[in-house]
């Protein structure tokens, strides 16, 4: 077996994080190749080797998998990176992971450990509560793009008209946002030259109270903004992000705007953070409901993306606590404290530990909204704090 070789074979077993095994029998060796679904039989071509394995890049399926049991539900499937398992039914997306989590646990605690098994989202779509859309192109000197990346690539980008993960109120929103822009020839940031405008829209919906966060991210490269038909000369930023915002409080959703912002970001790094915020309308924040908990949510804090299923959550670890509110518990790499504020009202004292000063923050004023007496957060690192804290444990939750 040699790099830049051709070969076909079955897709054994796909472990995390998406990796496909494939056997080749001529050769009588595995080869990782990503992005396939078990039992599928898949042509690659062998691209590199780590450590004495080869890994390979999937270059078509051949066959299905008996594991497609269903018809794609948006329009870029399997192109699209952002879901691979959706001609799967839930169920054996779930059997797959179940045995996923199984091999890790294996690994690191040699087969000491209940496994109680995987328990499913209450929603399977549209579930998300946050999306970082690129701007871009689909191929090289293409129309304006915004969405998703292709599979496999850090520079195409699919737009994402009718992507199925999120709530449709996200749709229209990046539909009028894309359709904007395109029709003022504005141009999007290319990471390779670093020229350009448009980066990235980052859309946060809250599940419980409709509450939206959208921002716009932009560089500081505002020296060629555009034109339109009314008017050839170029718009100066201000009338264009005027122009934005009035198409945005136009649209007819469901939810309603918390926020509007324009976030300005001049790291070369292709990442999603502010040099500079600009609150356009509103706040930067918006509020989320967790099993009768309120939650302020700003525009880059940790928060799990899919609500509904991080009730499941919180509600699986709160049950093993019980009831008795005699119990000092830890709750350590606490972020924003989300999990520890579930789990006060069935505790005597709950302590967070997180080393992020501003997610310790946000934890204590999250505590004290919802009127919680018995959250201690501190700051700083985990293994160098435990030493310092007086109380002793009963029950630890980790979540790292």
């Amino acid at each position: 077996m040699k790099k830049g070789q051709v070969l076909e074979g079955t897709i054994e077993k796909v472990e995390f994080p998406n990796k496909g095994v494939v056997t080749v029998a001529e050769e009588g060796k595995s080869v990782i190749v990503k992005n396939g679904i078990p039992g599928q039989k898949v042509k690659f071509c062998v691209n590199k080797f780590k450590r004495g394995n080869a890994e390979g890049r999937l270059l078509e399926v051949l066959e299905k998998s008996p594991l497609e049991t269903r018809k794609p539900v948006c329009s870029i499937f399997p192109v699209c990176g952002g879901c691979m398992y959706q001609t799967m039914s839930y169920e054996a997306q779930m059997d797959m992971k179940a045995e996923q989590v199984k091999n890790i646990l294996n690994e690191a605690v040699n087969g000491e450990y209940l496994f109680e098994g995987v328990k499913a989202s209450p929603k399977e779509f549209a579930y998300r509560n946050k999306m970082e859309f690129s701007f871009g192109d689909e191929y090289k000197d293409g129309p304006l793009t915004l969405g998703l990346h292709k599979k496999g690539s850090t520079y195409d980008v699919l737009t994402a008209s009718d992507c199925k993960l999120v709530h449709d109120d996200m749709t229209k929103i990046l539909n009028c946002v894309l359709e904007y822009f395109k029709e003022r020839n504005v141009s999007y940031y290319k990471k390779m030259q670093h020229t350009g405008y448009l980066r990235h829209l980052l859309v946060r919906r809250a599940v419980k109270t409709g509450e939206i966060l959208v921002a716009l991210v932009t560089s500081g490269q505002t020296d060629d903004l555009g034109v339109t038909e009314e008017c050839t000369t170029p718009l100066s930023e201000q009338e264009l992000l005027a122009g934005w915002l009035s198409c945005m409080q136009a649209l007819k959703l469901t939810g309603t705007f918390a926020g509007i912002l324009h976030i300005r970001n001049d790291s070369l790094a292709d990442v999603v953070q502010s040099d500079r915020t600009e609150v356009l309308y509103g706040e930067e924040y918006f509020y989320e409901e967790l099993l009768g908990l309120r939650f302020r949510i700003s525009t880059f804090s940790f928060f799990q993306t899919n609500s509904l299923g991080a009730e499941v959550l919180y509600d699986t670890a709160r049950s093993y606590v019980g009831d008795t509110k005699d119990q000092v518990i830890f709750d350590l790499y606490s972020g924003t404290g989300t999990i520890a504020q579930m789990l006060a009202p069935v505790a005597k004292k709950v302590i967070g530990v997180e080393i992020v000063e501003e997610a310790v923050k946000a934890a204590g004023e999250n505590a004290k909204l919802n009127g919680l007496t018995n959250c201690e957060f501190i700051a700083g690192d985990v293994l160098k704090m435990l030493d310092t804290i007086s109380d002793r444990p009963d029950f630890i939750v980790l979540d790292p």
